[in-house]
């Protein structure tokens, strides 16, 4: 029987490209986004010889993680990659109350529910490897993007626990893909391209893939993508949280780009 990888968020991005690489490793693919880009997407993927299906789905409700799931017909899942996110950029105050509650929902909520539905059976069948991503704003008060980063330090925080009550499971894995600013759709959707962040170099979404791909195939439980993401996240432990909401503010606060 042939290999079934799903993949969150592919329609671009982080996701996108690992899709790419799975299909490039042999694995059929059940792709989702909430958009219907993620159908030209699969028609792009097609190009590697694999089963390709897409789903546009609303992956922050239960409804729409079940549609994704029903998807795969009975399938083992053999590889699911958690990407699907939403970001939340500008002043909290000033936000819609449904756009920051996508981003929980996304983000937390639909996540936990995929993971525990998917690896429920990885357990019993003691195979499957999942790759959740996560984010290196997990460890930064994220000023101007406080539910994004928020959420993040909710799945890098959930996935390490997670990863310590299934490590007794035979042939399951759990690994946390940890980026940093990364050149994607990401930062139009969340309104931040007059920022900072927004503006500067960012890294390149297929060199982000291929090092969360590499620990997932190695079983690893968490890869920091990028030298300095790796520095930052060292220095979070030191400095205090306040001045890293500072140090945050001045890159993603609207406006600071235009300096």
């Amino acid at each position: 029987m042939t290999k079934l990888a799903i993949i969150t968020g592919a329609s671009t991005g982080i996701g996108f490209e690992l899709a790419h690489i799975a299909a490039r490793d042999g694995y059929d693919l059940l792709i989702a986004a909430d958009e219907p880009l993620i159908d030209a997407a699969a028609q792009d993927l097609d190009r590697h010889g694999v089963n390709v299906q897409s789903i546009e789905a609303d992956l922050s409700t239960f409804q729409g993680v079940d549609r994704l799931l029903a998807a795969t017909n009975g399938q083992p899942i053999d590889v699911l990659c958690a990407n699907a996110g939403v970001g939340t950029g500008g002043a909290f105050l000033d936000q819609d109350v449904q756009k920051w509650r996508r981003s929980i929902d996304t983000n937390v909520t639909g996540t936990v529910y995929l993971l525990q539905k998917v690896l429920r059976d990885m357990v019993a069948r003691n195979q499957g490897k999942v790759l959740v991503t996560g984010s290196i704003a997990g460890y930064i008060p994220g000023s101007f993007n406080a539910v994004y980063n928020a959420t993040k330090a909710f799945v890098d925080n959930f996935t390490e626990a997670l990863r310590n009550e299934l490590k007794d499971v035979e042939g399951v894995t759990l690994t946390t893909l940890m980026p940093g600013a990364t050149e994607t759709e990401f930062f139009a959707r969340a309104g931040m391209l007059d920022t900072k962040v927004g503006q500067d170099a960012k890294a390149d979404p297929a060199k982000v893939a291929r090092d969360g791909w590499n620990a997932l195939l190695e079983g690893k439980g968490h890869i920091v993508s990028g030298i300095s993401n790796k520095l930052q996240v060292a220095a979070s432990g030191v400095i205090p949280q306040s001045v890293l909401a500072e140090q945050h503010r001045k890159m993603a606060e609207p406006g600071s780009g235009e300096d």
